[in-house]
C-alpha cells in the first residue's frame, strides 16, 4: 500500500513523515485490498481555534472510499486520533462487507420521499465535484456510512438516474428518487 503524505500550511518534516507512515502501517497489516492512502496535515490559522492541528487520511481502492479526519493541538496527536478512527471504520467496513454477502434480504428501508423544510437564505461555503459512480443502494448507504457523512449521491445501477440516500433523524436511512 502506497502511503502520500501532503501538508498544508505547514512543513512535512521527516519526523511527521516517518510517525504518519509508522502509524498508517497498522492498516496496511488488515490484510485488505486497498491501493493507497492519503495523509493530509493542515494546519488552520486562526488563532481562534484551539485544536489547529488537522489530519486528514483517506484510504483508496479495493472498493468504496474511507476517509477519517481528527484533530487536536499537537499534529501527532491529531495523527493517532485519525488513524484510530480509519481503524474502526475500515474493520467495520470489512464486517459489513461479509454480513451483506451473507444476509437473504435487504437492511435499507425505502420511506415516502419528504420535502426539505425551508430555510433561511444562507451562502455557499464551499464547493465539490463529484463524478457519480453506478451502485445498488445498499452499497451507497455503506459508503455513506464510510464517509461518515449524512447523505450520499450516486447513480443507480438499476435505473441509470441520479439518487441520494441519507441518514434520517430516527436512524434509518431514506432514498430520494430522481426518476419521476
Amino acid at each position: 500500500m502506497q502511503v502520500i503524505v501532503k501538508g498544508k500550511n505547514i512543513e512535512v518534516t521527516d519526523a511527521l513523515r516517518t510517525h504518519a507512515e509508522q502509524k498508517v502501517a497498522k492498516i496496511g497489516k488488515l490484510g485488505l485490498d486497498f491501493k493507497e492512502i492519503e495523509v493530509k496535515l493542515v494546519v488552520e490559522k486562526n488563532p481562534s481555534i484551539k485544536d489547529n492541528q488537522i489530519a486528514e487520511l483517506t484510504l483508496v481502492g479495493g472498493g468504496p472510499l474511507l476517509r477519517a479526519t481528527d484533530r487536536d493541538r499537537d499534529m501527532y496527536v491529531a495523527i493517532d486520533k485519525a488513524v484510530s478512527k480509519l481503524l474502526r471504520r475500515t474493520k467495520k467496513f470489512h464486517g459489513k462487507q461479509i454480513d451483506r454477502t451473507q444476509a437473504q434480504e435487504s437492511a435499507l428501508r425505502v420511506p415516502s420521499p419528504e420535502e426539505p423544510p425551508e430555510e433561511e437564505s444562507q451562502s455557499i461555503v464551499k464547493k465539490k465535484r463529484i463524478s457519480l459512480k453506478p451502485m445498488t443502494p445498499e452499497e451507497a448507504v455503506l459508503q455513506m456510512e464510510m464517509l461518515g457523512h449524512d447523505f450520499f449521491v450516486f447513480t443507480d445501477s438499476e435505473t441509470d438516474q441520479a439518487t441520494v440516500v441519507y441518514k434520517r433523524n430516527d436512524g434509518n436511512f431514506g432514498l430520494i428518487d430522481t426518476s419521476g
